[in-house]
């Protein structure tokens, strides 16, 4: 087996793990299991939708007093995007004198656990969740479960048992104080590695005998010089879409290069008119970002995944994944984002909308890569609308999302920008019927020549999770519905 010459070392528990001689793809679950032997951590998917493999990472805070946790899926996370962190398992709960963490006191306490599969993934979830919020209420609790599936037990008791252990604050934050000097002893480099001849060289976290390479830079310019030597990398943000791809195709990428340390990329600047947001962005981050200006925006990104998978998915990896029923794009198209496209030193701007060119394919040159996506903050008077229609409520994939942006002159719909996912090869405006709705008042929108526009703009296409008539349906309604309720006249 031709392996590795490097080594994957994190925090746990206390102690530095340094991992020799695994595979680039090896997946943290997979470590911790067979290698760790910390079995409480399961595999049930595989794909990040049933949470029993939950466990926290952790980075020291700004300040370097403290470790900030995500929960996250291990089974999709890689094992060498955890190199210079720390990871908290089921196991890591029990304290010295055997007892237990307090949401794991009451879920015994409240029968939280029949078979007991999902438990450790469920308790882990909620621990994270109490790391931050102490006092959560029952929405802060389902939220937090929403990305853990239990079968057997039913999910009162587990709510119960939360509000229960949350009672007992002084015991709910975990004991890092072992870890802090262990993470800056293995922080990762923030400088580039310089050759004698000046020039940036990229030192791998993973380098197997081949030459295949697992690299994680600390700045935008190692990212930008990496890719003009090596364009075919396989760029890892999330791991939602690369994780899936190793597990269910046994994908191997020859080069691999981990965003989640590149600071420049995990920044939202803003100006009045616009937020800048760098494409390590989480978008748990957005949706902070973004819970006053659009709040329909922020509920689509709440559905778009639990908050496992939102912790470590970011904006630009759904953009640039360019799947047709991708659930952010509708929004970003309907508000007139753009993205800041770079090669080398050089940057370029160009709006989403014209981003894409068929399915899965789009105008990124080799070698370049999304920084950033520019999005403009709501002005006087705009309505912005959004909602996602899916068979399962929580955590699905669309049928069809719809987005709209407009304001009203003198009782008229201006500046319309209507955009759908599910309808088209690529998620993408719908001029057809935005010039339908241009112009009109809300009431003299007629749906017979929404309908009309719709026949004229798609390809009817049934699909796994929708017929074509069903979708059609919904996209005319949608339409309606987003201009029907009252809004502010704009003089």
């Amino acid at each position: 087996m031709t392996q590795v010459t490097n080594t994957v070392r994190f925090v746990l528990d206390g102690q530095i793990v340094e991992a020799q001689g695994e595979r680039r793809t090896t997946t943290v679950l997979d470590y911790l299991r067979e290698q760790l032997h910390r079995t409480g951590t399961k595999e049930g998917c595989a794909e990040g939708d049933c949470g029993a493999c939950v466990v926290m990472v952790g980075e020291l805070n700004v300040a370097g007093t403290g470790v900030d946790y995500v929960a996250t899926n291990a089974c999709i996370q890689l094992l060498p995007s955890l190199d210079g962190k720390s990871v908290k398992t089921v196991e890591s709960l029990k304290k010295v004198d055997g007892s237990l963490h307090p949401v794991q006191d009451e879920m015994i306490k409240c029968h939280g656990s029949q078979c007991g599969f999902c438990t450790p993934g469920i308790v882990m979830s909620l621990v994270n969740l109490v790391q931050t919020n102490t006092s959560p209420v029952r929405q802060d609790i389902t939220d937090a479960l929403s990305g853990n599936l239990c079968r057997c037990t039913g999910y009162a008791p587990i709510i119960d048992a939360t509000a229960k252990a949350c009672q007992k604050k002084s015991a709910l934050k975990i004991d890092d104080s072992a870890d802090v000097p262990l993470l800056k002893e293995i922080k990762r480099a923030t400088t580039p590695t310089m050759s004698l001849e000046g020039d940036i060289i990229v030192q791998p976290v993973v380098r197997t005998k081949k030459g295949h390479e697992f690299v994680s830079p600390a700045t935008l310019a190692e990212v930008a010089d990496y890719l003009v030597h090596h364009p075919t990398t396989t760029l890892l943000a999330g791991s939602t879409e690369i994780g899936l791809q190793v597990n269910k195709q046994f994908a191997r990428p020859d080069h691999i290069m981990y965003l989640g340390n590149v600071q420049e990329l995990r920044q939202v600047n803003e100006t009045d008119k616009v937020w800048r947001i760098g494409a390590a962005v989480s978008l748990t981050t957005l949706e902070a970002v973004l819970a006053d200006a659009y709040p329909d925006f922020v509920e689509v990104l709440r559905r778009f995944g639990s908050p496992p998978i939102r912790s470590t998915a970011t904006l630009a990896g759904n953009i640039a994944n360019g799947s047709p029923i991708g659930d952010s794009m509708p929004c970003l198209l309907a508000l007139g984002a753009s993205l800041v496209l770079r090669r080398g030193e050089k940057t370029r701007s160009v709006l989403l909308e014209n981003f894409y060119t068929g399915m899965k394919k789009n105008v990124l040159e080799a070698g370049e890569f999304i920084e950033a996506v520019v999005l403009a903050k709501p002005v006087v008077g705009q309505v912005f609308r959004a909602h996602k229609v899916s068979k399962r409520f929580e955590q699905d994939i669309s049928a069809t999302c719809a987005a709209i942006s407009y304001t009203l002159k003198d009782g008229k719909l201006s500046g319309v920008k209507l955009a759908y996912n599910g309808l088209t090869p690529f998620p993408s405006r719908a001029p057809q019927l935005e010039a339908v709705l241009e112009g009109k008042a809300p009431a003299d929108v007629q749906a017979a020549d929404l309908d009309a526009a719709i026949t004229a703009s798609f390809t009817a296409r049934d699909g796994l999770r929708a017929t074509w008539a069903y979708r059609a349906l919904v996209a005319r309604n949608l339409a309606l519905e987003f201009i029907e309720e009252q809004t502010k006249e704009v003089a």
